[in-house]
């Protein structure tokens, strides 16, 4: 089990979304137990309401299950809406939710389903909070990246599709360095506010349900890997990662940084380019129609 040390969070306010499951139940958990309040999103009412139990148990503060489908804009728009209504401080965003898909599928915009929940998704709520966020600074935006992220482009046209060589690796590759653009451009963008941006790499987590809708060959081989002792990182230990990142003293004053499991570390040179992060934000904007400038 991963060390984390975590301060009394008894006043703080935490949104994880994909906190239901996986590695962001994991986090939500080590942040209730801090005494967080704690808001999960999440899509199945069954499993929202036993990860809110659980985070509940875990320590003194509350947890709020929040239903919402991050493929669809319109949902995350009302995700945004009802955590503005409901608190009146945010400090601390977990961009968490995510999925791989086997097959092109298409969201509820009409835009490639992986891009769309896992970046697009992220983007519009982060941008909908940012000043809920600035007005509780200090205050930090957490983006759970991958490694993978290394092998992947850009191609902001294969998102719009058609998409006839479609690969569930190469999308979820494109979607994770989207995740690292991001977080190093919110950081940016919020530069002297006291909000903190990160893209964590938590690690290789045989365990994570991430995988659960991959292609046949990629869910081969994580359970091959994950049946080698020793390789890769639990559910737990990656969890506690996110939940440092997003809470721990230790990474007090650390922003547009890439994080690989507890230590900072380059990123993948695409996303360090402020010509490709410059116009990944304004495509973004367009496509979940927001003014590109925060509002803060």
């Amino acid at each position: 089990m991963a060390t984390v040390t975590l301060p009394d969070l008894s006043d703080a306010v935490v949104l994880v979304t994909g906190g239901t499951s996986g590695v962001g139940r994991a986090a939500a958990e080590r942040l209730g137990a801090a005494g967080a309040t704690v808001v999960l999103t999440g899509r199945d009412p069954e499993r929202g309401q036993a990860a809110a139990a659980a985070v509940a148990d875990a320590g003194t503060g509350d947890a709020d299950i929040r239903l919402a489908d991050f493929g669809d804009l319109e949902a995350v728009r009302d995700l945004a809406a009802g955590v503005r209504a409901d608190y009146d401080r945010l400090d601390a965003l977990v961009n968490n939710a995510g999925c791989s898909t086997d097959r092109r599928r298409e969201s509820a915009q009409g835009l490639e389903y992986t891009f769309a929940v896992n970046h697009l998704a992220h983007f519009l709520l982060a941008h909908r909070l940012a000043d809920r966020l600035v007005a509780s600074a200090p205050a930090r935006v957490v983006t759970v990246a991958s490694g993978v992220h290394t092998r992947g482009d850009l191609d902001l046209d294969a998102v719009k599709g058609p998409e006839p060589d479609y690969d569930a690796l190469d999308a979820y590759a494109r979607s994770k360095l989207a995740n690292v653009c991001f977080a190093l451009e919110l950081a940016d963008r919020l530069d002297d506010t006291g909000v903190a941006s990160t893209a964590l790499h938590p690690g290789f987590v045989p365990g994570s349900r991430i995988w659960r809708d991959a292609a046949w060959y990629v869910r081969a081989g994580v359970r091959l890997a994950g049946a080698v002792p020793g390789l890769g990182s639990t559910v737990a230990e990656a969890g506690a990662r996110l939940a440092a990142l997003a809470a721990d003293p230790a990474f007090d004053g650390v922003t547009g940084a890439y994080v690989d499991e507890t230590e900072v570390a380059e990123p993948a040179p695409a996303a360090k380019d402020p010509d490709a992060r410059a116009r990944l934000w304004a495509w973004s904007a367009e496509h979940a129609d927001v003014d590109p400038a925060l509002d803060v």
